[in-house]
């Protein structure tokens, strides 16, 4: 017999076994009775309800497959729906499956529909099917014997129009992911060895969160992963996140993945960020090498690199790019990180470190420090006419001042600034510490050089009722500077100390004004009240005392009193300032006050009593030689910008009468002591 026969007859007997075994498939195949088994199974081991409303059909060519369709799993209760399946198609090579291996041609998956929800208890609607078998029945497996491993080769998945709802009923909120579409190539694996493998893995999905929609889709032209090895040539990740108004799209792609999964390393890890939000744009590069202990739960990307981009018509350069470098190591199992990260732009270097000391709740430290900024070069201008308040003819309503981010924080961290300008006020030798905790932000010490003397003190905010606290002491300031700057008012000169001690409440700057409490102290020398002439004033008393009427006028920016020493201190309540101990000294001048400052409303009402001490200095002495030991009243009135004056001539005319009187009555009383004495 020739060997062509041989193999002629062979292959007939093969043929023909086959037939009687697909024959007998077909006979031994009910799909009734398969279904109710199926059904009857589901319920005796989960108590749910299964539904199988389409077809169960088996197929033998091409391929071996079974094919169900419309199929339906209830919750524990029941009644509602946890999932649903549209169709399903599995085919598997028929010869294999006599030694024990698993070669699955194709898994086809459509319409599949998942509800998981998580309870008010913090139970998932899944926890049931966790918890095994209801009914007690014998280990397939023997105890002590490992199970026989299975090979798995499957030439393809396909996973089309999935969804999955993910309801919370602790918060009330639901995440959808719609239209979820997943597609490999070859997938091989042993479950003995721990060796897998895909090919040509894609996953795509879209969803919402809230009104904005997101596109997620994850592909890598293979991966093998074993026990003690891992590689790949590529895994990018990319997600778009579209809304009203903005648009983001970020990308994560991890090249060149070697070593195991006990201890991973990638070539280089990529991640690019792409937002427009209106009319202003946000992109960010970085890159790194990567290091995974997954026994010991470390990540660390050492060589930390890249820029971040901003672009905004509200910057005044339009366009801002940092460069970025540092490193950044994450213990996931003590929940810990650190990152180091240096930057510059301009003028300006800056190194930030921080240290997360647990993920959930965040606890981090951080310290921060900056050679030199100037932040006001990178603000956007304030709109004109900017102010607190709803303004007449229907003008916006005042900002809100918001805390709620303070919640929840847990930071402790350093400032320290070398040189820095913001909002106008310029500081050097910028030393803060900062806490954050239970909805307080403390800034405690806070420590400057400023304006040729220094400031020490403290600020505190609390998120509860919107409270803020300010304890300063400056010294040796110079003053004038210090407020065109920092309140662009040009009132004062001098140097000396101030201090301050307030608080306030409110969710607006004018309701901070309102509310302010507490005191103040002003202790100034060698300087000047901008505004009033004192001196001028006088002398135009002088020449007015004949009309006996009051000299009224407005301050002016030309004019000033100089004074030698001023001292004040003010109790502050409600956001009005009251002080009853103003001191002012010249040469040939001394002034006492008190009365007003209303800081919620910008006005003043003060009450001024000025006296002339040296009539014999200068000329401007000699000029007011006549009001020497006399009292003169005068009256401050108006907001800041328009003070108004009122020099009381008629209680100075009483006061120059009183006092030529009381002259007149020691001349005659001198002249009658020396008639009855003698000479």
């Amino acid at each position: 017999m020739t060997v062509l026969r041989k193999i002629g007859i062979g292959g007939a007997v093969l043929v023909g076994v086959l037939v009687v075994a697909i024959g007998v498939l077909y006979a031994m195949f009910d799909e009734a009775a398969i279904k109710r088994q199926l059904v009857d199974q589901v319920a005796a081991k989960t108590g749910r309800q299964l539904s199988i409303d389409g077809e169960l059909r088996l197929s033998v060519w091409p391929d071996v497959a079974v094919r169900v369709s419309q199929v339906r799993l209830s919750e524990a209760d029941g009644k509602s729906e946890f999932f649903k399946l549209g169709a399903a198609r599995i085919a598997v090579a028929v010869l294999p499956l006599l030694s024990k291996e698993l070669k699955v041609k194709r898994v086809e998956i459509d319409g599949l529909a998942v509800n998981l929800i998580k309870r008010k208890d913090g139970s998932l609607n899944i926890d049931d099917l966790n918890s095994g078998d209801k009914t007690a029945g014998p280990s397939p497996t023997p105890a002590g014997q490992p199970a026989t491993p299975l090979d798995i080769d499957v030439a393809g998945l396909a996973l089309r129009d999935a969804r999955l709802t993910w309801h919370d009923e602790t918060t009330g909120k639901t995440t959808e992911i719609s239209d979820l579409d997943l597609s490999t190539g070859a997938l091989s694996g042993n479950t003995g060895s721990q060796h897998f493998a895909v090919d040509q893995f894609k996953l795509a999905t879209r969803g919402s969160i809230g009104p904005d929609q997101f596109v997620l889709t994850l592909e890598a032209p293979g991966l093998k992963l074993t026990a003690g090895e891992a590689s790949g040539d590529a895994l990018t990740l990319s997600a778009t996140l579209e809304g009203a108004g903005k648009k983001i799209v970020s990308r994560i792609a991890l090249d060149g993945l070697a070593g195991s999964l006990e201890a991973l390393s990638i070539r280089q890890f990529a991640f690019g960020l792409d937002a427009a939000l209106g009319e202003s744009s946000l992109k960010a590069d970085l890159a790194s090498p990567v290091a995974a202990d997954g026994k010991a739960r470390t990540i660390v990307l050492d060589k930390l690199s890249g820029a971040v981009e901003v672009a905004s018509p509200a910057l005044p350069m339009k366009q801002l790019k940092l460069p970025l470098a540092g490193r950044l190591a994450a213990d996931l199992g003590k929940q810990r990180a650190d990152l180091a990260l240096a930057t510059g732009f301009d003028e300006s270097k800056i190194d930030l470190k921080l240290a997360v000391e647990r993920f959930a709740p965040l606890a981090l430290g951080f310290a921060l420090d900056i050679d030199r900024l100037n932040v006001d070069r990178y603000l956007p201008p304030k709109p004109a006419g900017q102010g607190g308040g709803a303004g007449k003819g229907g003008a916006a309503p005042e900002a809100k001042i918001d805390l709620a981010a303070l919640k929840g924080l847990d930071v402790q961290g350093t400032v320290k600034v070398g040189q820095l300008q913001a909002n106008k006020l310029k500081l050097s030798g910028l030393d803060a510490r900062i806490e954050i905790a239970a909805g307080r932000l403390q800034v405690a010490p806070l420590r400057a050089r400023l304006y040729g003397g220094s400031v020490d003190g403290s600020v505190s905010v609390d998120a509860a009722g919107n409270r803020f606290a300010v304890r300063q002491n400056l010294r040796g300031i110079d003053i004038s500077p210090l407020l065109k700057d920092l309140a662009d008012k040009d009132i004062l000169e001098g140097r000396g100390s101030v201090s301050l001690d307030v608080t306030t409440r409110g969710d607006t700057v004018s309701a901070l004004k309102r509310g302010l409490a507490g005191q103040a102290g002003l202790d100034l020398r060698d300087g000047a009240i901008k505004g009033i002439n004192l001196a001028k004033l006088l002398r135009q008393a002088k020449a007015a005392l004949s009309g006996k009427q009051a000299l009224s006028g407005s301050t002016s920016a030309a004019e000033k009193t100089d004074f030698s020493e001023l001292t004040a201190t003010f109790r502050i309540d409600d956001g009005v300032a009251r002080n009853k101990d103003l001191a002012l000294k010249s040469p040939f001048l001394r002034l006492a006050g008190e009365g007003e400052i209303d800081i919620g409303r910008d006005s003043v009402d003060y009450h001024a009593r000025i006296s002339v001490v040296d009539s014999a200095t200068g000329q401007t002495g000699q000029e007011l030689a006549f009001l020497k030991g006399i009292t003169v009243p005068l009256r401050l009135r108006g907001p800041y910008g328009q003070l108004a004056y009122t020099l009381e001539l008629d209680k100075l005319l009483q006061e120059a009468a009183k006092t030529q009187l009381k002259q007149k009555a020691q001349e005659v009383l001198g002249k009658e002591l020396q008639k009855l004495f003698g000479k």
